[in-house]
């Protein structure tokens, strides 16, 4: 029992739909901090009004409540809930933070009689007061930036002229660093100080004088109580100061501070810690230090709550943050709990790391045509990666093998900028292919001296890059019958590809392969263990490297595996790789629910994903964890290695998908749907023949190679005209025209950006309804899930509207031709698993727009609204365990539920906000209600008539 026996029952706060600046790693620290409370037999009662993530799954909590997060809902569970004896706002980012401090000043918790645990009031107000916080460091010895508060625009135009530029301006109380910006020049000042005092929910902004080019660095803790303080992990930015650590390259351990800085910022973290209020539970510090001999020390803030650092830390380390704080804050000490990795020391250990991690963010500027893509102390990026190495080098090529962005990793593609000018332009004005462009600059000749004077990036990472172009130029010397084993043994160490070996070599990607096997260059797999190997670790969690042979005095050769194979049956689950808009966190849902129905099934589960957000990358979800890119040549080693009866891919989005074609030729079975069948729905001629072959009606189509082929197809089909490249997620490139002027710009410029793509052409269906079905089919049985209508018309991204479940305005023809369409559809691609159809109805006639057979963004919006775990009966479907008529269905709901997108424009205030066919939102949330009468659908109906964007 925990040692604070009066906590029975704890209500948790959520963070809400993901945002950019508040995205699935606080639902993977929710989703710890239930389960951790669960073990010690608490009571657990949720608050989060996001379907799409495996944190409000009845798995998890005991008491789920998807509504919105407000005062009033809380006040509506503490009626229900009369046993409620603590809160924990600290899982939830900055969302829980603001909505518990909301209602502490309405006086709920004391009222209701609850404790805060985890945090106290005072720390959340002196850590978000920025004034108090600066109070407060000057009065322990912390340093600060020069600073001052600004509460009106006469007083920051004063701050301005005592300070001079450049200055940061930052608004108190925001989240993703929302209304913060660097100004340089004077003229700038007025707008961007204007924006902050907007922006802060409480008109207020701290303006510091600018620390540019300063290295940042961020520090993870943990405090039990009775004081005892671990650093779990130093984290240090690539990118100095300038650049919102959010939307920097981040490496662990820190590569370039000296151990006497080293311990001098351990222990300021921990008398900050200890400063800020009296708790047990989680923090996070960051300080910039001065790129001189001195490295001289300043504060920039702290969090009293795990943070978006706190996932990428547990990750890194092994050591789980959010589960250990859960613990503290019900009162165990940090002695008293075990290491969850070696179960034989206790959490009191710090962790060691004999490895290195890179963090690279994944960008959606695409998304936001015209978006300012700079980078700045505004945070930009959607989601992000992790690789895991040896090396920094291995790890930074595994990280950017990762991003799922066209590239091989750096250099060696033939991709990389070339002009002098752009690549100088780039460098000066970070953007989101920063990494790439060093390389690029190095490849080019420009002295590291020039690289470094441009970005401030330490000039240890930059000879790492250095280092890299000198091995790709002296491997490029050989072909692949003369390229000597030890070269290509450290190109191998180093991380790069095969396919980039291929290039520098000019020969096949297989060629490569078959030369490694030859020279007995493989991979091995190592355990993240916590601890440097000075104890066993019992958790299989594991990242790949390659080593050179060791031979034994038998004269035995062999290079050290962890990785040991069990005799069990097994399957492969491929995760759905970094975050983005089209593919978020509602695929990682379905891929723990994929694992855990595989596990009943008795397999043994294997996962593999590289995003270290989310709750598939914790290290008890499956029975082994390979931290690895979702890249081909890391998953067939793999494979090779575990031999496993075959792979699930439709749970993992598009990334998954893409690697069906390879795991087919390769022989590899892919487990519930065939590749054949999977291509087929997304070749549009061949689907089109099958729905014309089933009588099954869909709008005029034709397809296109070029501009001059799309012109003469727009002869055939009526404008308007919805374009659209093949094998794409989330609408990507997708654009309605509606003359022949527009038709050729947007060919040109979509063959432009994605060279040859078959592009569709479909006439545009003005005005009709837009619905969707998901079902579940076993090759004969077909079980529909549910029907949604959507609110907006067709032409909308189905990610980007509301839909409706059941339907609303939909009549009883309609619904049979969607029942009668949807059970022919699967029946005829052969689906075993999940399937997605959309449908456009006009004058009572349904056609098809799309089918999917696999598991669909809306599948976890449908299991919660309706109370039934259909991606687990999906995957017992899929291994061939369960027919679809084993299942007894009872979907429970009482009225509606509403799938609402919700968007992140704030970032992008230049942008069109207007919607269209490419979906733009970053998350969702759930509303439920009674009747149609309801004023909230009202409001999502009288949108029904908006402009629709093309």
């Amino acid at each position: 029992m925990p040692k604070n026996e009066k906590l029975k029952s704890i209500l948790i706060i959520g963070s809400g739909p993901i945002i950019i600046g508040q995205a699935c790693e606080f639902d993977y620290s929710g989703s710890q901090a239930l389960r951790s409370l669960g073990e010690d037999g608490i009571e657990t009662i949720l608050i989060n009004s996001n379907p799409a993530t495996i944190m409000t799954d009845p798995v998890m909590a005991d008491h789920i409540y998807l509504l919105p997060l407000t005062t009033k809902s809380l006040v509506k569970i503490l009626e229900e809930h009369p046993q409620i004896d603590a809160v924990l706002p600290t899982m939830g980012g900055q969302t829980a933070l603001n909505l518990c401090i909301e209602a502490d000043e309405k006086g709920i918790w004391k009222d209701y009689g609850v404790q805060l645990i985890g945090v106290d009031i005072d720390a959340i107000n002196i850590t978000e007061d920025r004034e108090k916080f600066r109070e407060l460091m000057l009065k322990i010895g912390i340093g600060m930036a020069p600073q001052a508060t600004a509460t009106s625009f006469l007083k920051g135009k004063e701050i301005a002229q005592e300070f001079g530029f450049p200055l940061v301006i930052r608004a108190s109380y925001t989240l993703g660093g929302a209304g913060a910006s660097i100004v340089y020049k004077p003229e700038d000042f007025d707008a961007l100080l204007s924006h902050g005092l907007e922006i802060s929910p409480i008109h207020e902004v701290m303006i510091d004088k600018a620390l540019m080019g300063w290295k940042e660095y961020e520090l993870e803790l943990l405090r039990d109580k009775n004081n005892n303080v671990v650093i779990i992990c130093t984290i240090e930015n690539m990118d100095p100061m300038g650049i919102h650590t959010g939307d920097s390259i981040t490496v662990a351990p820190a590569m370039t501070l000296s151990d006497r800085t080293f311990q001098r910022m351990r222990d300021m973290a921990i008398h900050m810690m200890r400063s800020i209020g009296d708790f047990a539970g989680g923090c996070n510090v960051q300080f910039a230090v001065s790129p001189d001999e001195k490295e001289d020390i300043i504060a920039i803030e702290i969090n009293p709550r795990v943070s978006r650092s706190s996932a990428l830390a547990s990750k890194a380390t092994g050591y789980p943050i959010a589960k250990i704080a859960s613990k503290l804050a019900i009162g165990y000490t940090l002695d008293e709990l075990d290491n969850q990795i070696t179960k034989s020391t206790s959490a009191l250990f710090e962790p060691t790391l004999d490895y290195v991690i890179v963090k690279i963010p994944r960008w959606n500027f695409d998304k936001f045509e015209g978006s300012d893509r700079t980078l700045g102390l505004q945070m930009k990026s959607v989601g992000e990666v992790m690789g895991i190495g040896r090396s920094f080098q291995e790890a930074l090529h595994k990280a950017t093998q990762s991003l799922e962005i066209k590239r091989n990793g750096l250099g060696a593609d033939g991709k990389g900028y070339t002009n002098y000018d752009k690549i100088i332009e780039k460098l000066t004005n970070p953007s989101w292919d920063r990494v790439f462009t060093i390389y690029d600059a190095i490849q080019m000749g420009i002295p590291l001296s020039r690289i470094h004077e441009i970005t401030k990036i330490d000039m240890w990472f930059l000879k790492q890059f250095e280092e890299m172009d000198a091995l790709e130029k002296e491997v490029s010397k050989y072909t692949i019958d003369t390229l000597p084993r030890d070269l290509l043994l450290e190109a191998k160490q180093k991380g790069f590809a095969d396919r980039q070996i291929a290039h520098m070599l000019d020969c096949l990607e297989s060629n490569v392969y078959d030369k490694r096997d030859e020279y007995k260059i493989n991979r091995v797999y190592k355990l993240v263990d916590t601890c440097a190997a000075e104890f066993v670790a019992q958790t299989p969690y594991f990242y790949s490297t390659f080593e050179n042979e060791m031979q034994l005095t038998s004269g035995e050769r062999f290079a050290d595996n962890e990785s040991k194979v069990s005799d069990k049956k097994k399957v492969v689950v491929l995760g759905s790789g970094p975050n983005r808009i089209g593919q978020g966190i509602e695929f990682d849902y379905c891929c723990v629910h994929g694992v855990m129905a595989a596990a009943e099934c008795g397999y043994e589960t294997i996962m593999i994903n590289c995003n270290p957000e989310t709750v598939s990358t914790d290290f008890d979800i499956a029975d082994k964890l390979y931290f690895e890119p979702v890249f081909w040549e890391h998953i067939y080693d793999i494979i090779r290695h575990e031999k496993p009866e075959g792979v699930i891919v439709q749970l993992g989005g598009q990334t998954a998908l893409k690697l069906a074609e390879k795991l087919d030729r390769y022989g590899i079975k892919i487990i519930g749907t065939s590749y054949k069948a999977l291509d087929l729905a997304e070749d549009r001629g061949s689907f089109s023949r099958l729905l014309k072959e089933n009588g099954i009606p869909y709008p005029e189509f034709d397809v296109a190679e070029s501009a001059e082929e799309a012109l003469a197809v727009a002869d055939r089909l009526d404008f308007p005209i919805l374009v659209r490249p093949s094998y794409v997620l989330g609408g990507q490139g997708m654009k309605i025209v509606i003359n022949k002027d527009e038709l050729e710009e947007t060919v040109v410029d979509l063959l432009r950006k994605i060279p040859n793509n078959k592009l569709l052409l479909d006439h545009y269906l003005d005005g009709a309804i837009e619905a969707e079905a998901d079902a579940i089919c076993d090759g004969e049985n077909v079980q529909i899930i549910g029907i949604m209508e959507h609110i907006e018309p067709c032409g909308i991204h189905s990610g980007d509207s509301n839909a409706t479940l059941p339907p609303f305005n939909l009549g009883d023809l309609v619904i049979q031709q969607i029942k009668d369409h949807t059970h022919k559809i699967a029946l005829a691609l052969n689906t075993v698993g999940l399937i997605n159809i959309q449908f456009a109805i006009k004058d009572d006639m349904v056609y098809i727009i799309e089918a999917n057979p696999r598991a669909s963004r809306t599948v976890p919006f449908i299991a919660k609204a309706y109370g039934e775990p259909y991606v687990n009966y999906a995957t017992k479907v899929m291994l061939g365990e369960k027919k679809v008529t084993d299942f007894e269905f009872n979907p429970k709901l009482e009225g509606y539920a509403i799938k609402q997108p919700v968007f992140s424009f704030n970032k992008f205030p230049n942008v069109n906000k207007q919607l269209g066919p490419e979906m733009k939102s970053t998350g969702e949330s759930i509303l439920f209600i009674d009747s149609l009468k309801d004023d909230a659908f009202y409001d999502l109906y009288a949108r029904r008539k908006m402009y629709l964007s093309r």
